[in-house]
């Protein structure tokens, strides 16, 4: 009988220790708690994000041609109608991202009141680019939530030897389960086609069937349905930034003195784009001892 004690005494405990080594169930999210969140696969959670960092849409300058596209896709996604994954490639420092975030405060405030009608929201998740490998994981979580998510991937391309994209390409299109209903994706990237040249010529050289080893790199960025391309900025659509930024702000600085620094600025560091014209902004309205309030 004490044989019997002792030896369920050593499993209880055992059973206590094994407890205490596995892993916290995963807390179920909640999507009530933000507007924006940021995935993090390590613990199955997303972080819920105070306030977005981004600029009203009516500050991205020279965005005429694709803003209006993106809103409209964003739109008809927000309202339970078919819309496409959407690649904004380009130019670096030309407001892709930015404009990514723009658009979605701007559709969720126009349709706030659709929105709580049908007792959903649209919400923003950001999936950092190494976790790419976890987007699976990630859209399990969001499938089963009422609300319409944009999940957004910044800065996404793919080095030699990574194979995360064949998961992004099965979640976009082919899988068995595919993209939720309730879920489009978003992507910046520098590169059009997602991959370095130097990548597809490996690929090409020894494949045997070179061909179709292209386009098996090619064919990741044919699952985004719009691509939206961003150019540099002539100088124009940069001062036309520049003296946005400082009408909304309310920098007192007479126009004639705005742009010759603004000019200065962009020559000092070799190019004109909306982050050259954002951080001139920031160094201006420190100099007038003016704080850049939401």
């Amino acid at each position: 009988m004490n044989d019997d004690t002792a030896l369920i005494a050593r499993l209880e405990r055992l059973a206590a220790a094994l407890e205490r080594l596995a892993a916290p169930a995963p807390v179920e999210p909640d999507f009530d708690a933000a507007e924006a969140f940021i995935w993090h696969p390590e613990r199955e959670g997303f972080d819920p994000v105070g306030r977005v960092n981004r600029v009203s849409l009516d500050l991205l300058k020279g965005l005429e041609n694709v803003a209006p596209q993106l809103a409209e896709n964003t739109e008809r996604f927000a309202r339970g109608l078919p819309a496409n994954n959407a690649l904004l490639w380009g130019a670096r420092g030309m407001g892709k991202s930015s404009l990514v975030k723009a658009v979605h405060a701007d559709v969720r405030a126009r349709l706030q009141k659709d929105l709580r009608a049908q007792g959903t929201d649209l919400k923003l998740v950001e999936i950092h680019r190494e976790d790419i490998a976890s987007l699976p994981r990630c859209l399990g979580h969001l499938r089963r939530s009422g609300h319409r998510f944009i999940v957004f991937c910044d800065d996404l391309s793919f080095d030699k030897e990574d194979t995360s994209y064949k998961s992004l390409k099965a979640v976009l299109e082919g899988g068995i389960e595919g993209r939720p209903d309730n879920v489009i994706f978003y992507a910046t990237s520098n590169r059009r086609h997602l991959m370095p040249r130097e990548m597809m010529e490996n690929e090409r050289s020894t494949a045997i069937n070179p061909s179709e080893a292209v386009e098996e790199k090619v064919s990741l960025s044919d699952r985004f349905g719009l691509w939206l391309g961003f150019h540099n900025c002539s100088q124009d659509d940069f001062l036309a930034m520049v003296r946005g930024y400082a009408a909304h702000y309310r920098l007192k600085i007479r126009d004639e003195e705005l742009v010759r620094e603004a000019l200065e600025w962009s020559i000092g560091r070799g190019a004109r784009s909306g982050r050259v014209a954002w951080q001139f902004t920031q160094a201006l309205a420190g100099r007038l001892g003016k704080r850049l309030e939401p």
